[in-house]
């Protein structure tokens, strides 16, 4: 018994996702003794997520709309194997108060907030309305009824530039355009759209007022059916590119007391506000220029700063794992608790941090190719080991890398006692990792962690953008034509010779199918031997 509710306890899991959260999941499904299930399409038969759950339904073809984001496909799939609960992991349908509501409808726990809530927090106009009334500062922005052209154009004038076009239904930097004067509105509507329209099936667009130099911190919070409402500090999320992080850590540096509990105690009152559920995170600007004209720059220590509410993901997190490692405390753990009914497996007395923690995230792109994601299948992956190196993945060697999905590989997550330390942990794991047959951005990585900046601990969201081309300076080697060390070390690979941080690229931007080629059936080979292939 819990705070006047029966605990429910979660039997059979559902995971409405794929890749490395979906494997995550299912660790924790392990370690609860809860049976998992997975969902793929038909490119993802093999993949790792579809292999480490207890069973695995295979829901449509690869395109997202027609298997990932089919909320009929995925509720068959809950019944087709007597599942009792859904956890919708990150992306796809994770903010979806339609596949929420589904999911009750047929009688299957929803573990995350309830459908109402997110629709409300979904609506930036709604989100804003709660957060004003609670007391919460906001950003400039607005969602107008008129989603034509002429309309955004009109509210992009009420409102001022510089702003940001964002979609309406999602975050993750998907959807989002910033505009510097009305000149460059009609091409960042037109690709928000399609951008919102893809990745969220939904392309319902907002504007934002543009703050300048902020830094973009969070706070990660957990409730509970009771109304029990706990904070689990902040993380640092400046380093980003194309709006979309890519180096996260926690605690925050630079961070006063004072101001480090002006954000915390927002976030309690915006998740109260919200009437919310299970775990979330709330978003907020720090520093910047004030849209009054006044303000701080977010890299400073100052206790008066500006402090903006951006938005409340209802969700777990990407980057939840370093919360995790400076907390000590599980949070799929405790959302499946919660979302059984069960009260909240801590108070806030409970939570303290221990050390620091920073996170990096592994794409498959070409950054010298402005960041475009590259497709094909892994000939070799390996990953980094080491005292207080975590990694979390969705891929194996021979994974299909495909085209349709996010291109997140994988987090690296290093934890130490002290910044430096984490620091130098996140390089090391960074050079010990293996990846043939996708570019990533492991380079631009480990560059961005040994920029004296980043060193210093002095970030703000403009800081990879204002150094990038220092970053991207023979980033991909210096051999024009990679075909014949691709051939080598791939062999290399496989017969267990490769180097720690090989970084080539083969197949760069092709689609891959599933046919029965060498790299799926056959083993290592020796070089100069016959391969019985013609």
């Amino acid at each position: 018994m819990g705070r006047g509710r029966l605990f429910v306890s979660i039997r059979r899991l559902l995971i409405a996702n794929r890749g490395e959260i979906a494997v995550r999941i299912m660790r924790a499904c392990r370690e609860l003794e809860i049976e998992s299930v997975a969902v793929c399409s038909t490119i993802d038969t093999r993949a790792p997520h579809a292999r480490a759950a207890d069973r695995c339904v295979t829901i449509g073809p690869p395109r997202p709309r027609e298997s990932y984001l089919s909320i009929g496909a995925l509720i068959d799939a809950a019944r087709q194997t007597d599942a009792d609960a859904v956890h919708p992991g990150y992306g796809f349908l994770s903010e979806s108060p339609e596949m929420a509501e589904a999911c009750v409808e047929a009688g299957l726990i929803w573990v995350g907030p309830p459908a109402d809530v997110i629709a409300r927090l979904g609506s930036k106009i709604e989100a804003r309305r709660l957060m004003e009334a609670a007391g919460v500062p906001v950003v400039p922005g607005d969602t107008p009824s008129d989603q034509s052209d002429d309309g955004l154009a009109e509210a992009a004038r009420r409102l001022g530039y510089p702003l940001l076009v964002k979609a309406s239904a999602g975050g993750g930097g998907r959807g989002m355009r910033a505009v510097r004067d009305a000149h460059q509105l009609a091409n960042a509507v037109r690709e928000s759209r399609r951008e919102a329209e893809a990745a969220f099936g939904d392309g319902t667009l907002y504007v934002e007022r543009l703050l300048t130099h902020p830094r973009h911190i969070e706070v990660q919070v957990m409730a509970d059916h009771a109304g029990g409402v706990v904070h689990l500090y902040e993380r640092e999320c400046s380093v980003q590119r194309r709006h979309q992080k890519i180096i996260e850590e926690s605690p925050a540096p630079h961070l006063s007391s004072t101001l480090r509990a002006r954000l915390t105690q927002a976030a309690v009152r915006a998740t109260e506000a919200a009437g919310y559920r299970n775990a979330g995170t709330v978003e907020f600007l720090v520093g910047g220029i004030d849209p009054a004209g006044d303000g701080d720059r977010g890299d400073k220590d100052d206790d008066d700063a500006v402090v903006a509410f951006l938005e409340m993901n209802t969700r777990l997190q990407v980057e939840h794992p370093i919360t995790e490692a400076v907390t000590g405390r599980d949070l799929v753990h405790a959302q499946l608790a919660v979302a059984g009914g069960a009260p909240l497996p801590w108070t806030q007395a409970d939570i303290q941090t221990r050390g620091h923690a920073i996170e990096c995230r592994l794409y498959a792109e070409r950054p010298d190719d402005g960041f475009t994601p590259d497709a094909g299948r892994l000939l070799c992956y390996r990953e980094p080991t080491g005292p207080g190196v975590r990694v979390d993945s969705g891929v194996a060697g021979g994974t299909i890398v495909s085209s349709h999905y996010d291109a997140l590989l994988a987090k690296l997550i290093a934890f130490a006692d002290t910044r430096d330390t984490a620091l130098a942990r996140a390089r090391v794991a960074l050079a010990q990792l293996v990846v043939l047959g996708v570019q990533t951005n492991a380079t631009l990585l480990s560059r961005i962690l040994r920029h004296p900046r980043m060193m210093e601990g002095h970030v703000d969201t403009a800081f990879l953008e204002s150094e990038l081309d220092g970053f991207l300076v023979n980033s991909d080697g210096d051999g024009d034509d990679e075909r014949p060390a691709v051939a080598l070390t791939a062999a290399l690979a496989l017969h267990g010779r490769v180097e720690p941080g090989a970084q080539l690229a083969a197949g760069r931007g092709t689609e891959v199918a599933e046919p029965q080629d060498p790299w799926s059936t056959l083993g290592a080979w020796r070089l100069g031997t016959r391969s019985g292939i013609h």
